[in-house]
Formats: structure tokens, C-alpha cells, sequence
């Protein structure tokens, strides 16, 4: 039976535990309660619930999906923790009917199911998978000729200009990859496009990677990749209900006037069905650094004969189930530690998101195994399994809105997971975190290499450093700058800036919660079979992590991620770390605005002296390039001083750190720790908001980029501002930015008073 629960009143509305000195905490051994924890790991227990868990189609709306929320929520219970189902009611549509075929004198029609593999859990289940679907795309049903437009990122589009391809009126076919999926039908859309088809290439999760499915990793022929395409960059969650909890009685934005929701009908393709359409094509043959690895000359088009693309839905409201567990805090109540993963996928969900869920239920296990040996959290610890993440973080972000207040108030830290692998430890997140962090990952041994999890993440960084995959010139500086700091044992690793893709958006860039996202991976390859039906327990098994042996170490690191927050009496953050990597996104940002002035001159010029014209092959299509705006001087330096006022705050708040906080008296203990709870969200202003229509997104130091979607953008406010030549947004986000910056210098500069017995 459905039910609609909050978080008890003693979490709620007690008063604050800062208002009084706490009293002393009974002694506690971290290592031994940190050893009997890893003591508890099983491996063969995580292999039995990804089995229970993966065994049928578990997308939201599902029979499976409910059934592992009450099966997650039994779990819990049996652990010791006083858990409970929070169910919100969402706009998720579910495909009715839908079409893809070429028509003319060789018509063909796409296979929009996917095959079942003997052996695997594809030809066991009993319940019906989704069939090839893209989430909150646009209904509808037109005919047009094709065109190829690569990854169907903005770049590609300036290309199509100077090859004189315009998609106006056109359905265009794009593949995985360049950028978030939810981008490519939105771009599509925002050029004229009446329809857009997505595949996923050989050349990137197929058979040029590796063996395809069953006999490797790879990505069979007939598989394709579902997923959002929520504008998610505008906001998470329902789309009918943006800042606010999608419960029963919300009041609801007509689903017409919802500005997430595309406008266009798109549809996901396997490679094989792809081969068929992209070789009916006309046109230009492609530059290099478009062709893929299908056996055929890839042309941009249009396509000889049009093709037919029709999707119908059912957009009806569906529930969608929170399962939240509590273990109350002995010392510091009403300060939370908040850790979650999603339990929905979009099939089984066998890597992404269960491989996630098992260690968050491991770790679950294991401190109830230390409670009912007598041990308690100093502060309260909320494990969370999220629904609804796959279409657009549904059950985090509403959970999140619903209670945001609360967590405002009492979280210190929200802590994520989703899939994982075998390989190197990946961490992202707040960067006044690193220190905190660093120190987990120097306690935590690899299986494979035997030394910290924390020594190998730092040598890989140096290898990706100086053997570079990428080839945007930006993207190789930053891995020089980090490598240069991981090679220095005395300075932390950076973590990675938050973007978007999982469930800690809400927390970091709605409310200005500080969140971090842990995993590994690299060398267990799940990317073959994203988003498709052959994500099944057989697949992790057998390629992604065989053995268990990773996911139970990302439980292992987790789990002191949690235990340390949840038990520590001073403050997490480090605030040179902090301070150190602002400057480093601030010398990018100032670089951006060089490099983009050099390249409007040199286009400027170029025009003038018609060397376009006078290059482009008169047999041929070609047109103009976009016109570059010529970029102004920017007025950066308020942004500049509130950097160097933060750097000195953050030297004198840690050095004061060192010297004193481990003989703080209660009373000056809880003052420290009441100031620096909520100074993160000093980052995230409640009256600010990121322009362009995305004020739900708070956070003026971490966002996902406009259109970039999962990536993260640091300093959004100004530096996506100079990239979309918004030159007013510049200007008023530098100073803006700088606000909140000096707020959070003002919060450090009050906190190294009470360090310094002021």
C-alpha cells in the first residue's frame, strides 16, 4: 500500500543543536569501528540483492520498480533503521505507439525492440521492457528527408553552416556521444528541425571498442540507448511542479506551459537500423572527424527518400516511491548526513543503478551491525534510495524541494553514488571537501595494486596528464594543472566540479547543500550497454565488476565517508583547497574572454578579405560562418578582489584550524560548527539564480552547463555568459558571483575568531 510519510517531528522542528554546547560524546575508536564496518562488506550478499533487484524491467511505473522499493525498505528495517516510503506523484509518459521507417523505392522499418540474449536475463523476465523511448520528448508524427548532423552539438550546427546544409523543416539523425543526450533533440529543435533520431555508433560503445554483447562489454547491434530528454539545465524533477515537492495537492503548471518538455518527437535507433538510413543519403561526404565506424560513406544529406517518425504517449501522472531510512544521532541530532542512490532503471538496471544500490544497502547492513554492538552516530544519518532518477532526478529533487528548508537548516553533507565499476576511484564535489576526502582515500586499500585508493587515483591523473585523450586544448591544461598538484604528496587531489546526471542536483545547486559523488571505474566496461536492455545482472558479472569485488570497496569507501562525517566533532571543509582551485576556474574564465576577442578579430578579418569564399570548393555546398559578436572588456574586478580576499580568509581560517580546533572548548566547539555548517550555501543565494530562465539553479560556483548538460560549468554565471556572448550577463555575474564568494570569506572570517578564542 502506497504511503505518504515525512520525516518524524523530532527531526523536524527540534531545535537547533547549536544553540547549546553539546555534551561529551562517549569514546569511540574510528579504526576499530572502521575495520569491524569493512568486516561486514559481503560480496556474495551484494551478488543476491543485484540478482533480486535486476531481475525484471524496474523503469517508473513498473510492478518491479515498486516491489524493489518495498523490498529496499524491508531491508532496511531488518538492519535496525526506522525507514519509510515517501511517495510523490510525477508526469512520467510511457509510449504508446511509435514509428520509424524510410520510405521510397527501398522502405524500411526500424526495429524499435530489442532482442533476447539465450542465457541472459533478457530471456528469463517475465514483465514487459520499454521499447526504444526517449522521456518528455515531444509527441508527434511527420515526414521529412534526413540529415546526418554528427553528435548534434552546437559546434556541428556551425559546421552545417559552412557546409550549406540547413535542417530547417528536416528530421535529423545524430549519434551518441560530444555531449548529453538531451541536447541533441533540443538543438535540433532550436535550428528548425521537425523530428530528431539518435544512435549510437560503432566507433563509440560498439564493436570498435571491444566484442559486442554476449561475447563482450560492447554494444550489440540491435541495441540503443533510452533516456531523458527533460531540459534538465532549466530545472530537475517534475516537470509540472519546478521548486516545489510534486506531492497530491501541489499546485501544477499545465503541461503545455512546462519550458523542460520538448516540442519535437525524438526517438533512440540501434546501429544496425542507423546503417540502413544514414546509407540512403545524399550530399556532401562529411569531414574526418564525423565518420563513425559503419561500414559506409557517411554523407551529410538529405537523405534520398524521407523518412516517417510518429511518437505517441500515454502522459499520465504516476507515483514514484522514496525509500528513507533513519539512524538518529546521539550528540548532534539535528545535524544530518545524507547519503543516496537510485534504485529505478531504465531496463534492469544491472550496472546503472543497482551496482550504486547494492554498496548503499551494504553500508546500510554494516552500521546496523555496528549499532546493535552499541554504537551510535554522533549526528543523525539519512540513507536514501531515490526513484525516478532515470527521466530527470524525480525522487531526489522532489524529496529535496519538499523538505528543503530542513536540509538548509541541518544537513552538513549530501554524499551519491549511482553506477560503478572495477578500477580508479573517482570523486567530485564541493572543493573545500578535498582535505576530507584525501584523508578517506589514503585509508583505503585498492584489491588490485594494493596500495591506497587515493596513490592510484593520483598516478592516474598524471598518466591522463601526460598521455591526453582529449583534444580541446582547455580540457589538457586542466589535467596538466591537476596533475602537477597530484604528483605533490603534500597537497590534496582536486576533486571534480559537480555538473548534473545524478541525484545530488538538487542538494548542491538548488539549495547549496555540499554534496559529493563517489565511484569507480575505468576498467569494467558497463558504456556498451547504457540505457539498453542488456544492463542485466549477467552483464556486471561478468565485465563491469566480476566478483563484486569493486562494488563492495565503493561501499567500504562510502561507508567511512559517512561514518567520519557523522562522527566527526569538527568541521569538514578545508578552505585553502577552496580557495586555490577558484582561482585556477578564474584564470580560465579570464582566459575564455582572450581567446574568444582573438577569434572575433581574426574572423572579422577574414571575412573582410572574403577568404571564405575564396576557399570554399565551388562544387560544392558551402555558406558563411556564424558571425563571432566583437567581446568588449569585461568589468572582472570585483571577482578578482573577492578572490584575493578569500584566498587570505582561507589561509588564516586554516592555519587557525590547525593550531586550535583540536582544544576548542564545547561551547566555542559548537559555535565553530554552527557557523561553517551552512557556509556552502552562502554560494547559492536565494534571490540570485543563474539568467537565461534557469533561476532554480542557485549555486553561483558549480552548475551544469546550458549546453553542456551533464558537464559542469564553474563560475556558470560569467563564464557561460562570455560563451554565449551575453556581455551585459558578464558584468553583472562577475559582481553578483563575487557576493557570494565574500559572503563565504565573511562566514571563514567569523569562524577563525571563534578558532582564535575571539
Amino acid at each position: 500500500m502506497r504511503r505518504i510519510l515525512l520525516l518524524s517531528a523530532s527531526y523536524l522542528v527540534a531545535a537547533s543543536a547549536f544553540a547549546a554546547a553539546p555534551s561529551a560524546p562517549p569514546p569511540q575508536d574510528e579504526k576499530a569501528i572502521e575495520k569491524n564496518f569493512d568486516a561486514a562488506i559481503d560480496p556474495n550478499q551484494m551478488r543476491d540483492w543485484l540478482k533480486t533487484l535486476a531481475a525484471e524491467p524496474n523503469h517508473v511505473g513498473s510492478p518491479h520498480d515498486k516491489a524493489n522499493a518495498e523490498f529496499i525498505l524491508g531491508l532496511f528495517k531488518k538492519f535496525g533503521w526506522d525507514a519509510h516510503i515517501e511517495s510523490f506523484n510525477v508526469l512520467y509518459p510511457t509510449p504508446v505507439s511509435e514509428t520509424v521507417e524510410l520510405q521510397g523505392l527501398k522502405p524500411f522499418k526500424a526495429t524499435l525492440q530489442e532482442p533476447n540474449i539465450p542465457g541472459d536475463t533478457t530471456s528469463r523476465s517475465k514483465q514487459p521492457s520499454l521499447p526504444a523511448y526517449l522521456e518528455y520528448q515531444g509527441d508527434g508524427d511527420v515526414t521529412a528527408p534526413l540529415v546526418y548532423v554528427n553528435y548534434g552539438m552546437r559546434d556541428d550546427y556551425k559546421a552545417l553552416a559552412r557546409l550549406g546544409v540547413d535542417v530547417k523543416g528536416k528530421i535529423v539523425i545524430a549519434r551518441y556521444g560530444g555531449g548529453w543526450r538531451g541536447l541533441k533533440p533540443l538543438l535540433a529543435q532550436m535550428h528548425g528541425a521537425v523530428g530528431c533520431l539518435i544512435y549510437s555508433d560503432p566507433s563509440d560503445d560498439g564493436y570498435a571498442v571491444d566484442a559486442a554483447y554476449p561475447n563482450g562489454p560492447a554494444r550489440p547491434p540491435h541495441g540503443f540507448q533510452r533516456g531523458s530528454v527533460e531540459d534538465m539545465p532549466i530545472y530537475t524533477g517534475d516537470p509540472l511542479t519546478p521548486g516545489v515537492g510534486a506531492t497530491v495537492n501541489a499546485k501544477r503548471l499545465d503541461r503545455s506551459k512546462a519550458p523542460v518538455l520538448l516540442k519535437i518527437p525524438a526517438l533512440p535507433i540501434s546501429y544496425a537500423d542507423a546503417q540502413v538510413l544514414l546509407s540512403s543519403m545524399d550530399g556532401r561526404v562529411v569531414p574526418e572527424s564525423w565518420r563513425g565506424r559503419l561500414p559506409i560513406t557517411y554523407r551529410v544529406g538529405p537523405s534520398k527518400a524521407p523518412v516517417h517518425l510518429m511518437v505517441k504517449s500515454d502522459w499520465s501522472m504516476k507515483p514514484i516511491y522514496d525509500v528513507v531510512a533513519i539512524m538518529k544521532g546521539a550528540t548532534y541530532p539535528d545535524q544530518w548526513v545524507v547519503r543516496g542512490n537510485h534504485h529505478d532503471g531504465w531496463v534492469y538496471g544491472g550496472s546503472d543503478p543497482l551496482s550504486g544500490q547494492i554498496a548503499l544497502l551494504e553500508e546500510a547492513k554494516a552500521m546496523g551491525e555496528l549499532a546493535r554492538h552499541g554504537w551510535r552516530p554522533r549526528r543523525t544519518i539519512v540513507y536514501t534510495s531515490w526513484d525516478g532518477e532515470e527521466p530527470g532526478l524525480l525522487g531526489s529533487t522532489e524529496w529535496a524541494e519538499t523538505h528543503g528548508a530542513d536540509l538548509k537548516k541541518k544537513a552538513i553533507l549530501y554524499i551519491n553514488s549511482d553506477s560503478n565499476a572495477r578500477g580508479f576511484f573517482g570523486a567530485a564535489g564541493n572543493h573545500d571537501f578535498e582535505h576530507f576526502v584525501n584523508q578517506v582515500a589514503n585509508d583505503v586499500t585498492d584489491p588490485e595494486t594494493q596500495v591506497s585508493i587515493g596513490q592510484r587515483h593520483r598516478a592516474k591523473a598524471r598518466i591522463d596528464a601526460a598521455e591526453p585523450k582529449s583534444h580541446d586544448p582547455e580540457a589538457v591544461d586542466r589535467l596538466k594543472a591537476e596533475a602537477k598538484i597530484a604528483a605533490d604528496p603534500h597537497r590534496d587531489f582536486p576533486l571534480d566540479a559537480l555538473g548534473s546526471g545524478s541525484d545530488y542536483s538538487a542538494f548542491l545547486e538548488h539549495l547549496g547543500v555540499p554534496a559529493l559523488n563517489i565511484e569507480f571505474g575505468d576498467e569494467g566496461n558497463s558504456g556498451g550497454v547504457y540505457h539498453s536492455r542488456y544492463d542485466t545482472f549477467e552483464h556486471h558479472s561478468r565485465f563491469v565488476d566480476p566478483g563484486f569485488v569493486y562494488d563492495a570497496l565503493l561501499a567500504k569507501t562510502v561507508g567511512r565517508l559517512v561514518l567520519r562525517a557523522a562522527d566527526s566533532d569538527l568541521p569538514l571543509q578545508q578552505a585553502g583547497d577552496f580557495a586555490d582551485t577558484l582561482a585556477r576556474y578564474y584564470g580560465e574564465v579570464k582566459k575564455l574572454a582572450n581567446d574568444k576577442r582573438e577569434a572575433a578579430e581574426i574572423q572579422g578579418k577574414l571575412v573582410s578579405d572574403r577568404a571564405f569564399q575564396l576557399t570554399a570548393d565551388p562544387t560544392k555546398t558551402s555558406g558563411p560562418p556564424l558571425a563571432l559578436k566583437p567581446v568588449p572588456k569585461f568589468e572582472l574586478a570585483p571577482l578578482e578582489n573577492a578572490l584575493d580576499r578569500l584566498k587570505k580568509s582561507a589561509k588564516a581560517y586554516d592555519d587557525a584550524f590547525a593550531k586550535n580546533a583540536a582544544k576548542l572548548a564545547p561551547d566555542r566547539r559548537a559555535r565553530l560548527l554552527g557557523l561553517m555548517q551552512s557556509i556552502d550555501q552562502t554560494l547559492a543565494p536565494d534571490n540570485v539564480g543563474l539568467p537565461g530562465g534557469r533561476g532554480w539553479y542557485k549555486n553561483l560556483v558549480y552548475a551544469p552547463g546550458r549546453f553542456t548538460g551533464y558537464g559542469a560549468k564553474t563560475l556558470p554565471g560569467v563564464r557561460e555568459a562570455i560563451e554565449d556572448e551575453r556581455w551585459d550577463d558578464a558584468n553583472k555575474y562577475a559582481k553578483l558571483t563575487a557576493d557570494a564568494l565574500n559572503a563565504y570569506s565573511a562566514r571563514l572570517d567569523q569562524a577563525t575568531a571563534v578558532l582564535n578564542g575571539k
